[in-house]
């Protein structure tokens, strides 16, 4: 099967918190973006036949299996022929001296993979394609002492392997036969033109970096993974996902590492994820906090702060959404010479929603920091700053936005973002002291979390639906008003909230007891899968209403979807059960982990009535 064509539930992650990578279950590099998650990718075949790829598996049908190893983000994939069997090992390499808290602080932009025969004999396809700039430039491949140089492009690259290849254009294939007990090892280095240059790595060092890789890994879980409760694999390894999509020289973190995987296969609704949301960087933060400890969290709220501050000084708002290294201007563009996964066009680079007004993240972004009170010391830059966003939350609560989903069509009043101002500024109450807050600003804070309140409770209420709305004034469903108990506007005992997580469930529920984000018009053509997230945030509610035993149900179904090395999409098709959009999605396993939380809180304790929990 194509590249283009493979199910995502194929693909397996690979991150060094620099860079991503996704590795087919054949033992194929499908897509690799480097040198950062959001430069232009060096293999692509995900999105296109001739856009890029490197894989080494073998001739002819076999059978594999994969799994990460113990508390890593590293795979080994097992290949079962005939003749032989052969174990693939594959890593993005850590710096030399990457442990617990320094993981990604000096990768060195390596993909090792070792293949090891351990059975018999097999003959193994070695097939390098590199295509970088989303298969724009076919490189020139000369060989080198211990490999082969490509150059070409914005990238200078270095292929180390141990034998000869046969170069053809821009390609390298050879045939690898093995017997019991050998092995051979390769390496990737890839470089920035302007940077130091890449080298040949010998099979030695990519041992020794593989090992380094394994305990760096190892390191940061033992030191950062004190989760107990149940579920505590998947709820560790969802932590190690999210840690992988962050990008350590700044503390951001991406949405999830690849662009354009569309939420109906051939679709339209096909989006760029590899930036740093306000909104889903402070989701995935409270999960790291439940899953991970993240004592990298001032790291992130420095880099916010820092890129934001200049443009809250000139009375503009905050943008919701920056690239990795805090750049601003995100345009969105369309790659036309690529076929897109499953001939799902446009392909799309950048993102034009970093121009839309989403009044929401001013509470994600408060109950992050609130949450992470003993991982984050406001300094004076991000005490500044978050005392703009709750003046903002105050000012501005009241305006139409595009809303969390971003639709791209007329600003609403979106009952969710007036939820989330409430939150900002709740929060921002709380932590007044904290914050240096003036008696004015308390005051003006104050009535404004009053006035949001008497809104949500009298326009966002309908007694048709026996629910809350999706838009003030219109009975439209929304499952992000789920969050409504989850943030704490009310007690999840509370009629109106159990009326809501009914009626989301009746009228956004699948066949399959998945939950859609919303059913109406919103100017796209097609339709999208069942949401993951929003699957969580229902077994998060119901958990909180005191139906233990249904969310579990819940949670369980939800799960379900992850593939066989723990990996969750962004969707699920409602019709197939396949995955659907960007891979692997960190709002899936930010669900995941708080779902998972807030189930053992209340299956110990009882439900917990405004989603505040602590992590002893």
């Amino acid at each position: 099967m194509s590249g283009a064509g493979r199910p995502l539930a194929d693909f397996a992650l690979l991150s060094d918190c620099h860079r991503a990578a996704l590795v087919s279950r054949d033992g194929s590099v499908d897509w690799l973006c480097a040198p950062r998650f959001d430069s232009p990718s060096v293999f692509a075949r995900l999105l296109d036949d001739d856009a890029g790829h490197w894989r080494i598996g073998p001739v002819g049908p076999h059978r594999a299996s994969r799994t990460y190893r113990d508390g890593a983000l590293v795979l080994e994939t097992r290949f079962r022929c005939e003749e032989g069997e052969a174990s693939l090992t594959d890593a993005l390499a850590a710096g030399p001296n990457e442990r617990g808290h320094e993981l990604g602080a000096d990768a060195p932009g390596a993909l090792l993979r070792r293949v090891v025969c351990t059975r018999g004999r097999i003959r193994l396809e070695f097939d390098f394609s590199p295509r970088p700039e989303y298969g724009y430039v076919h490189p020139v491949l000369e060989s080198c002492d211990g490999g082969l140089r490509s150059r070409g492009g914005p990238l200078a690259m270095v292929l180390s392997s141990p034998r000869p290849l046969e170069v053809e254009g821009s390609d390298a294939r050879a045939v690898l036969e093995l017997e019991k007990g050998e092995a051979l090892r390769f390496a990737l280095h890839v470089r920035a033109t302007d940077a130091s240059p890449p080298r040949v790595w010998t099979p030695g060092e990519i041992d020794d970096r593989l090992d380094e890789t394994l305990t760096a890994w190892q390191s940061w879980s033992a030191i950062h993974q004190s989760y107990r409760g149940p579920w505590s694999d998947l709820v560790h390894h969802s932590g190690r996902v999210l840690q992988g999509l962050t990008y350590a020289p700044t503390g951001a973190i991406v949405a999830a590492p690849t662009t354009s995987l569309p939420e109906e296969a051939g679709g339209e609704r096909n989006w760029d994820y590899r930036f740093a949301w306000l909104r889903d960087a402070s989701l995935t933060l409270e999960a790291l906090w439940v899953a991970a400890c993240p004592d990298e969290a001032g790291s992130f709220f420095d880099f916010l702060s820092s890129a934001s501050l200049g443009r809250v000084r000139r009375g503009e708002a905050p943008q919701i959404m920056l690239g990795i290294g805090g750049e601003h201007e995100l345009p969105e563009r369309e790659i036309d010479r690529l076929a897109g996964w499953r001939d799902s066009r446009p392909v799309r680079v950048g993102n034009a929603a970093y121009e839309q007004k989403q009044l929401d993240v001013y509470g994600e972004v408060f109950a992050a920091v609130d949450r992470l009170r003993e991982q984050v010391i406001p300094d004076p830059t991000l005490t500044e700053f978050l005392r703009w966003l709750a003046d903002q939350a105050a000012e501005r609560w009241s305006e139409d936005d595009h809303g969390i989903w971003e639709i791209r069509g007329e600003p609403r009043p979106y009952l969710h973002s007036k939820l989330m101002c409430w939150v900002a500024l709740d929060r921002a109450l709380g932590m007044a002291d904290v914050l240096d807050s003036t008696d004015a600003q308390l005051t003006r804070w104050t009535n404004a979390r009053l006035a949001i309140r008497e809104a949500i409770e009298g326009r966002g209420w309908s007694e048709r639906l026996g629910a809350f709305r999706q838009v003030l004034g219109e009975d439209e469903l929304d499952a992000a008003l789920l969050l409504i108990p989850i943030v704490g506007f009310l007690p999840g005992d509370d009629e109106r909230v159990r009326g809501t997580v009914r009626a989301i469930e009746d009228h956004l529920g699948d066949a399959r007891g998945l939950v859609f984000r919303y059913r109406r018009d919103d100017g796209l053509e097609g339709v999208e899968g069942t949401f993951l997230l929003c699957t969580f945030w229902m077994a998060h509610a119901l958990a909180l209403t005191g139906d233990v035993e249904r969310a579990r149900e819940v949670f369980e179904r939800a799960c379900s979807y992850a593939n066989d090395v723990g990996l969750l999409a962004e969707e699920v098709d409602a019709g197939t059960g396949e995955l659907l959009g960007n891979f692997p999605q960190a709002f899936s396993h930010v669900g995941l982990v708080t779902a998972a939380w807030a189930i053992h809180r209340a299956s110990e304790a009882g439900p917990v009535g405004q989603g505040r929990v602590s992590s002893a």
